[in-house]
């Protein structure tokens, strides 16, 4: 199958996988919500990027590496759960929206980018669209083609939970009512571990 056949396929992948809810959308709806929009954009655009190189790098060899030590996988596995608990912490203890006091800093770029690296759902979209996606014949350029691909069709994509969070800022103006929905992303947050840790 040629990897002009694929694009649709692999575009209307990237966007069931990138709309639906996971680690990445929760934390901009709530990134959104704190911060709004423009202060958000790095964290999207480390998104985008961060599983654009991810993916090349896991085509390039980085999955070979698992297979031979396994315990690396493992280590990976620990690593992203705890560290998608402390963002769940992070989330639930952020401050109202003040119009006077901003609340915690938005992810930076570099911050949103090396999260793509623990965060369960990216590794399931990464391998898949190597494994299904990916032709076998001119391997690289069609990885590259699919990172592109699937940059081009996050972006927009999670942009919406961003603006999801902005558009609550005009009805949630009670500090117990954000507090409220921030602990309930939180608690989505927590929920989207089920599957790293009971595959």
């Amino acid at each position: 199958m040629s990897s002009t056949s694929l694009l649709v396929p692999l575009a209307l992948f990237a966007f069931a996988s990138s709309i639906t809810p996971g680690p990445n959308n929760i934390m901009l709806a709530s990134s959104g919500l704190n911060h709004g929009f423009r202060r958000s954009v790095p964290h999207m655009l480390g998104i985008s990027v961060g599983f654009m190189l991810m993916l090349v790098v896991i085509g390039l060899g980085l999955g070979a590496l698992f297979r031979t030590w396994p315990a690396l996988h493992q280590i990976l596995k620990i690593a992203s759960a705890l560290y998608l608990l402390y963002l769940a912490w992070r989330i639930a203890t952020a401050s109202p929206v003040n119009v006077d006091a901003r609340p915690r800093r938005p992810f930076s770029f570099w911050e949103a980018a090396f999260f793509q690296w623990i965060n369960p759902k990216a590794w399931t979209m990464a391998l898949g669209v190597i494994a299904v996606y990916v032709p076998q014949t001119d391997f690289l350029f069609n990885l590259l083609l699919g990172a592109l691909i699937c940059g081009l069709v996050n972006l927009p994509s999670i942009s919406v939970w961003t603006l999801f969070g902005v558009a609550l800022r005009r009805y949630l103006r009670q500090p117990a009512v954000v507090r409220a929905f921030n602990i309930g992303m939180a608690l989505l947050l927590v929920a989207s571990l089920v599957p790293l840790v009971w595959p």
